[in-house]
């Protein structure tokens, strides 16, 4: 074989390789154009704790916010449940409840509306600041089988601005939280220790 004919045959194997090489690369990009920094969905693990238990994760107490927290900022918040919810006084149920007078309405009672969910099993009968802050939250694990699809809301000054809000909407708001609710509310959203599983030998 010819020098002549081992250079094509050389050439003709490299060119192949970076044909390949060039594929796999705009075939990456395309299908991965960024890679995340972190999961689009986080999934919130249990704290481990000292002594090896571990702390269950709760809504954060959001009680001693509501007092100064941003209407303004709930009803911005609020934007988001109106595709499924009215606010209006008299305003129609849709694929959620109307929330006219919520806060302090017994729960499950807007009329004329299918719940779904266990709503009354988690914290009692009534939407009070603590229930509404716990369900806000996370809906799905406050009521678990409810049709809401709205997977909560993380921060606390958002879950505070938005029940102000909602408060506001009454023709006779409710009272705000005294101190001892505030404590009270602290006190039971502690994070709690789970004991560690035994051991399987």
């Amino acid at each position: 074989m010819g020098g002549m004919e081992f250079n094509k045959i050389f050439a003709a194997v490299l060119v192949a390789g970076l044909i390949a090489m060039l594929s796999g690369f705009v075939a990456e990009k395309l299908t991965h154009p960024h890679k995340l920094k972190e999961d689009a969905y986080p999934v919130e693990a249990l704290e481990a704790a000292a002594g090896g238990g571990q702390k269950e994760k709760l809504a954060e107490p959001i009680l001693a916010m509501l007092a100064e927290a941003d209407i303004v900022r709930g009803q911005k918040v609020s934007k988001a449940c109106a595709a499924c919810h009215s606010f209006d006084k008299g305003g129609k149920n849709g694929v959620g409840p109307a929330l006219w007078d919520i806060v302090g309405k017994p729960k499950q009672a807007v009329g004329g509306f299918v719940y779904s969910g266990v709503l009354n099993e988690n914290g009692g009968n009534v939407w009070n600041y603590e229930e509404l802050n716990k369900f806000l939250w996370k809906p799905k694990k406050y009521a678990p089988g409810t049709k809401m699809s709205y997977v909560g809301l993380k921060k606390p000054e958002d879950r505070a601005a938005l029940i102000a809000y909602l408060r506001t909407l009454s023709g006779s708001p409710k009272a705000l939280p005294s101190a001892s609710h505030i404590a009270a509310e602290a006190a039971a959203l502690a994070p709690k220790e789970e004991a560690p599983e035994a051991a399987v030998h």
